[in-house]
């Protein structure tokens, strides 16, 4: 298989192009390729039998006031993979995410659960998904992520490592759900997913277990040698943003079973691993 990671100078985008080593891959960042040009897409999927598409608009509070800038990447980006992808007869992998959802489930999410998403950010994701499903539907996987973190770029994890080596004792919230997943562990998986040839459709990647954004602060600290307890509990009322935040992002796993894989690890097991190799690391 011939690999195109679009995307490929971000945080994922990086750790994708590693789980690949050693196989044929072209990496196209942002500034190699406009996904919004249909023609300039057609021309960088041709010889391709792969696409993942990791690039997208991710700055959340920005998209509220320029929403078709996102929808621009997020959603006409991502048809015009579908479409190059098809034509081309490669699959494609779509990167989305838990914001199209609501945030208002006590239970996970499913990947069939309908979409309904509470930012801007959301839509031009759920638009992205939509268009991918209506143009490629036989021939690409959407897999949903959340609470991403890595060695290749700003995080919530890197930023709690150096407030804490900073003797910043930070106000984290307790009222947001969800599951920190390693980079590493979802570009491997990706990986898995396309090696099994497993069936088109929907897939959550996300490692297992459930935390809090509190929680994740805390074995942040405790990785970095740093007292746990000096984060202080907060919930949402005191940081008032632009876009709203999925209150519960919790997403289930079924889909890897039905497919015979295995789902990802637990978020403590996998964040473990993560500081070993440097994640927290000074920068």
């Amino acid at each position: 298989m011939t690999y195109l990671i679009t995307g490929a100078s971000g945080m994922l985008g990086h750790d994708l192009q590693d789980a690949l080593a050693g196989r044929e891959v072209t990496a196209l960042g942002r500034a190699a390729l406009d996904v919004t040009d249909l023609d300039a897409v057609r021309a960088a999927v041709a010889g391709h039998t792969v696409v993942i598409n990791a690039a997208a608009y991710t700055k959340v509070d920005d998209a509220e006031s320029h929403e078709d800038d996102a929808h621009a990447v997020n959603a006409l980006g991502a048809e015009n993979l579908a479409i190059a992808a098809r034509e081309a007869g490669a699959r494609l992998v779509q990167v989305s995410t838990d914001y199209v959802f609501n945030g208002s489930a006590t239970t996970p999410y499913q990947e069939n659960d309908p979409l309904d998403p509470i930012s801007a950010y959301g839509r031009t994701k759920a638009d992205g998904e939509r268009a991918v499903r209506a143009e490629h539907p036989d021939g690409s996987y959407i897999v949903r992520t959340a609470w991403l973190y890595g060695q290749h770029g700003p995080n919530f994890a890197a930023t709690m490592a150096k407030l804490a080596r900073n003797d910043v004792s930070p106000a984290v919230v307790t009222d947001q759900v969800g599951q920190p997943t390693w980079t590493v562990d979802l570009a491997r998986q990706i990986v898995a997913l396309l090696d099994a040839n497993a069936p088109a459709g929907i897939y959550h990647g996300t490692n297992a277990g459930i935390a809090t954004w509190f929680d994740f602060a805390q074995a942040v600290f405790a990785a970095v040698d740093v007292d746990p307890e000096r984060v202080q509990e907060t919930d949402s009322s005191a940081f008032v943003r632009p876009a709203p935040r999925p209150a519960y992002s919790v997403l289930g796993h079924d889909a890897w079973t039905a497919a015979g894989l295995s789902p990802m690890r637990d978020w403590r097991e996998a964040f473990a691993e993560a500081a070993e190799r440097g994640v927290v690391a000074a920068r």
